[in-house]
């Protein structure tokens, strides 16, 4: 049991200190220039048209989540018919 152990220790920890590590480019400046563009748009809508569907989804969502809970508030509130 000890070897298994031993040999499981060894073999993690080449992997994980042979495992080759990626150079990111640095894209900070470029976004803090489109960030702080004064283009008249909020900052939720910088982003493009990927951000502007994510808008419109989360908002839609909303509204529907406001109309079926105030829905079923009316209809809870309502007593039941007896049979």
């Amino acid at each position: 049991v000890y070897l298994l152990f031993q040999a499981l220790r060894q073999i993690s920890q080449r992997t994980i200190s042979t495992a080759s590590r990626r150079q990111f480019e640095n894209r900070v400046p470029e976004n803090q220039k489109l960030f702080q563009e004064d283009n008249g748009l909020p900052v939720h809508l910088k982003g493009g048209a990927k951000d502007a569907v994510l808008y419109r989804t989360t908002a839609g969502l909303t509204v529907c989540g406001t109309i079926y809970a105030l829905y079923y508030l009316l209809v809870s509130s309502m007593p039941k018919k007896p049979n």
